[in-house]
Formats: structure tokens, C-alpha cells, sequence
């Protein structure tokens, strides 16, 4: 029955997903290379069953479309606006890539035109292993993840570049800075029409369809955003993502951000899967042997010198090597636009199919690289800092910000400026108490001392740091950052500081609570943990509990749970 083609594609892709991640999972390798195998293992380059992979690709696409979709709504326009600089620096680095990535392919014997396509191909970073990268280690909402993110998002728009390009390094096309020119208009008109939805359209409709209290319509109408303005993107020349980017940014800045969030979370988890074995079809397992020095040599150049240099870049701009390092390995591989712009490549006749299955080669190689040196890089990291030269070159960069520093007394201090960072600040702002900031991210840092925040730029877990924010005086530290091994630190300094303060920390780890607790934290806060709170506390209330006898029901949970309880210390 050729009308099942596609369920029969999914079915097939689904099957061979599970059996591929729950092996990867047994051998403890990440998930994504189970994907990748399985990818092989149906594709029409070995043995055995073999789906469509035009089939698959289109559903691929659109988890590339919704990754990008809750991409946007988790970064603001206004973080975007506060890391322009470094936007700016990530041309340089793609442009960079491109240099090497055509010199060394040229060096191994392939054409000038075939190597401009191959460094084009692994400048380009896979935003969806990165992306997955930074949520598995609980780091998206760190500066590493908003750094990732916004060089993500600048290689991405590179893309619309170099697809103006190929043509005219066909010879099909005459006029480059014209075929440029119009690239970016279109992408500039779609912004504009986007921002015009979004401010003027958009929140009408998304009230209406609050109010009638429908799920259904709520995903549905969600969906038509993200996706139709991902295909208008596409038809404009443009790419999916771009499209699908703008979609989210426009829901970042409405209030009903975080149910989208929940509601297109699970379906972006199972394209994104499909994604993976999509990837793993196209490979030729025998180019491996062909032009192994090729391959190898694309994937050097797309894993260990993209990955200098994006770390370089990153700790140029003042960040610590805490945040350069992984969000350097996170992007030390080649992406879905990679994909596209071979496949772009051979299209116009410059690439050749050697040569293509040697790059698509590579790329697969380094999405194995990429994700297995991520699951190392702490111990990479404490080698660097190790190095007697290097270490030292590499020490953090601090900075202080305390205008009124003698009054600092019962302050708050706040560790790590993330979203509930700033709820806390805002909170203490409200009613006139005193609060200091540590952040590690320079753009933080020049946020708060242009509005006059006592701020100090670094690594909290350093006394030092601790003790310029008046620890020894405070009354609250309050640790927002979701490193679980700089939460433990900075617990740990400021209980040895100061053997009074109060230190509100956040538990990643299943077990977090229970180190956390030992080290002397006065309240560890659990996500997920204080999501089931508020729906037992709300539920109990509708089915007309008091509010005392839901207080005194929740404070036993939190005592069951995590050993602690609501008196003030």
C-alpha cells in the first residue's frame, strides 16, 4: 500500500531509533550515536530494511523546525541585543573556518571549488547537538548556553550567505552581491512581518484561545506560527530555521512563553530523534576506506580547530574558560545546514559524489567526536587550567561594581543572574532590600553596572569574590546557576565564610539535595520537585482545603523530601 509510504518510513526509523539508543544507552555512549547507527543500518547504503529517505528527511526538517521554534522563545531579543560582539566576532570565526576547511581539503587533492564547498560545509556547527549538548549537562540557561545560542544563531544566518555563493562559484550565477542583497532583504522583510504578527496579531488571538480553556487549539495555533512561518522562510530562499527562530522570539516576549514551551517540548523530542537517523541514511560506509585522509582531515579541521577557535574567541570576550569550554565542544561539529549545503554543492555540479560522501563522512564522524568530548570535558577543563603556562594565561577575568559597598549589610547575594536570578532581584528591588550580584558573563556584568547594581564579574566559588560582595555581612546567598559542581562550590565557600548565612541553592541531580544539605545549604530548590508543590498546594485548594492545613501538608513534603523545613535558621 503506497499510501502508508510514509507511516511505513516512521514506523521503520521509530523501530530502529529505540533499539540504536537503548544499545548506545547500555554501552553508556550518548544517545545521538545510537541514532546515528541506526540512521546506517536502515539506509539505502547497507543491508537489510530500508526506509524512504526522502521520506525521512521531510520529517527531519521538521524537527530542525521546532528545535529552532523553542530555541527562540527561550532567548530574549534583549540578550540577543547584550551579545552583538560577540555575534559579530562569529562571522569572523565562520569565515575563519571556511579559509582552513578549503586549504586543507585543497591540500589533499580535491579542486578549489570542491574545497570552498567542503570548509563551507564544516564551518557550520550542528545546533541541534549543541542544544542537546547544553540541556543534558543543565547549562542552557548558563552564559555557555546563551553563548552557544548566539553563535548557533550567527552561523545559521551564514548559511544565507553561502547559499547565494554557490551558484555564482558554479558559474550560474552572475551577480553576488545582488543574490545577496535580496537574501538579506527577504530576510529582513520576513523579520518585520514577523514583529508586526507578533505585537499586533498575536496577542489577541492567543488570548482568545487562553480563554477557551483548549489544549488542542492552544498546540494547534502554536504549530501554524512556528511552522508557517518556517515555510514562508523557506520559499523566500531563506531557511527553515531562520523562519522558525523568529516564530519563538516573538513568543519569548508574550506571557504565554512557558506553556508553549511545555506543550512543543515532546514533539521537538521526537523529530529531533528522527533527525539523527535522517543523518546517519545519507552516509556511505565504504568512504570511510575510500578517502579516509579526507575524511579525517574535514573532521580535524571541524572538531579541533573550529574548536580553538570558537574557544579562543569566547575567552577573548572576557569569559571564563568554565563557559568557552563547553560551549566550544558543544559546536565541534558539523551541522544540519552542513547537510544542505552539500547537498547545495552537488546540485550545481561542483562537488562530486567522491567527494560528497567523503564530507558527509566526516560530518558523521564528528557528531560522534563532538558529543563524547563533551561527556569529558570537565576533566579536559581541570587539565588546561592545570598546564603551568596555559593555566595561567587562562585565569578568569574579575571585575567589581560596588558603588555603596560600606552599606552592604543583611544584603541578598545573588549568585548567577539566570531567569530566577532576575526574579529574585526584581523581588528584593520591589521592596527596597539590598542585593549584590556574581556573574561570570561580562555582558551581565555591564547590564548592572550601567543601571548601578553592586555586581562583580567571576567565579563565585573564589573566597575572594565572595568576600568583596560582604558574605561575612549577608543575610541571604542565594545560588541560581545551574552547574551542579559550581552550585557545591559556591555552597561550600560561602558556609565557610560565613557560618550564619542563609544559602538557597538549586539541586540539578536526582541526589543533589542530599550533598547539598551536608554541605550546609539552608534550602535546596528542585524544579520539578517544587512544580508537583504548587499543583498539590493549588489542587488541595479547589477541592476546599485551608491554606493552613496545605501549608502545613507542603512542609511535610519538603521534609520527606529534602530534609529540611520552612522555620528560618
Amino acid at each position: 500500500m503506497e499510501e502508508l509510504g510514509l507511516v511505513e518510513d516512521l514506523a521503520v526509523v521509530c523501530a530502529a531509533a529505540v533499539i540504536g539508543g537503548a544499545a548506545a544507552r547500555l554501552l553508556k555512549l550518548p544517545a545521538v550515536i545510537g541514532y546515528l547507527a541506526a540512521g546506517i543500518a536502515i539506509g539505502p547504503n547497507t543491508p537489510g530494511p530500508a526506509g524512504d529517505i526522502e521520506d525521512v528527511q521531510t520529517i527531519a526538517d521538521l524537527g530542525v523546525a521546532l528545535l529552532m521554534f523553542s530555541l527562540g522563545i527561550q532567548f530574549s531579543i534583549r540578550e540577543l541585543g547584550q551579545l552583538r560582539g560577540l555575534a559579530a566576532g562569529g562571522v569572523t570565526i565562520v569565515v575563519g573556518t571556511v579559509a582552513i576547511g578549503a586549504a586543507v581539503a585543497g591540500a589533499l587533492g580535491i579542486s578549489t571549488e570542491q574545497a570552498i564547498i567542503a570548509g563551507m560545509a564544516v564551518s557550520i556547527s550542528s545546533s541541534m547537538i549543541a542544544l542537546r549538548l547544553m540541556e543534558d549537562g543543565a547549562l542552557i540557561g548558563a552564559a555557555a548556553g546563551r553563548v552557544t545560542i548566539t553563535l548557533s544563531l550567527v552561523q545559521d544566518m551564514m548559511v544565507i550567505v553561502m547559499l547565494s555563493l554557490i551558484p555564482v562559484l558554479a558559474g550560474n550565477g552572475g551577480d553576488a552581491p545582488a543574490d545577496l542583497g535580496i537574501a538579506l532583504a527577504k530576510a529582513a522583510a520576513i523579520m518585520v512581518g514577523v514583529w508586526v504578527i507578533g505585537r499586533m496579531i498575536l496577542p489577541r488571538v492567543m488570548g482568545r484561545i487562553a480563554v477557551s480553556r483548549s489544549r488542542e487549539l492552544f498546540l494547534l495555533t502554536v504549530l501554524a506560527l512556528a511552522l508557517g512561518t518556517a515555510a514562508l522562510s523557506a520559499e523566500a530562499g531563506l531557511s527553515l530555521a531562520f523562519g522558525a527562530f523568529l516564530a519563538g522570539l516573538v513568543i519569548s516576549e508574550s506571557e504565554y512563553a512557558h506553556r508553549t514551551i511545555v506543550e512543543v517540548f515532546p514533539l521537538k523530542e521526537v523529530f529531533a530523534v528522527v533527525f539523527f537517523v535522517a543523518i546517519g541514511m545519507l552516509i556511505q560506509p565504504d568512504s570511510f576506506t575510500r578517502d579516509l585522509d579526507l575524511v579525517l582531515g574535514m573532521t580535524i579541521v571541524a572538531v579541533f580547530i573550529k574548536m580553538g577557535l570558537i574557544g579562543g574567541l569566547i575567552v577573548a570576550f572576557r569569559y571564563p574558560l568554565r563557559t568557552a569550554f563547553p560551549a566550544a565542544i558543544s559546536m565541534a561539529n558539523t551541522g544540519e545546514f552542513s547537510f544542505v549545503i552539500a547537498a547545495s554543492g552537488v546540485d550545481e555540479g561542483i562537488l562530486q559524489p567522491e567527494a560528497n560522501d567523503a564530507v558527509l563522512a566526516s560530518m558523521l564522524l564528528t557528531l560522534v567526536v563532538s558529543p563524547l568530548l563533551f561527556a569529558v570535558h570537565g576533566r579536559l577543563l581541570a587539565a588546561v587550567r592545570a598546564a603551568p603556562i596555559i593555566g595561567a594565561a587562562l585565569r578568569p577575568h574579575t571585575a567589581i561594581f560596588l558603588p555603596d559597598k560600606p552599606h552592604l549589610v543583611n544584603h541578598a547575594i545573588i549568585v548567577g543572574f539566570t531567569q530566577a536570578g532576575r526574579e529574585v532581584a526584581a523581588a528584593l528591588r520591589g521592596r527596597g532590600f539590598r542585593y549584590a550580584v556574581i556573574d561570570e558573563d561580562p555582558a551581565v556584568f555591564r547590564e548592572l553596572s550601567r543601571e548601578g547594581t553592586p555586581v562583580v564579574m567571576g567565579n563565585a566559588a573564589m573566597p575572594a569574590l565572595l568576600e568583596q560582595a560582604s558574605v561575612e555581612r549577608a543575610r541571604v546567598v542565594a545560588i541560581t546557576v545551574t552547574d551542579p559542581g559550581q552550585v557545591e562550590s559556591v555552597a561550600a565557600s560561602a558556609r565557610q565564610l560565613n557560618k550564619r548565612v542563609d544559602v538557597i541553592a538549586r539541586g540539578i541531580a536526582e541526589d543533589s539535595h542530599v550533598r547539598l544539605r551536608k554541605i550546609g545549604v539552608t534550602r535546596v530548590v528542585e524544579s520539578e520537585f517544587e512544580v508537583g508543590v504548587q499543583f498539590v498546594r493549588h489542587t488541595l485548594q479547589r477541592f476546599g482545603i485551608t491554606s493552613q492545613e496545605v501549608q502545613v501538608l507542603l512542609l511535610g513534603l519538603r521534609r520527606n523530601h529534602l530534609g529540611e523545613s520552612d522555620s528560618p535558621r
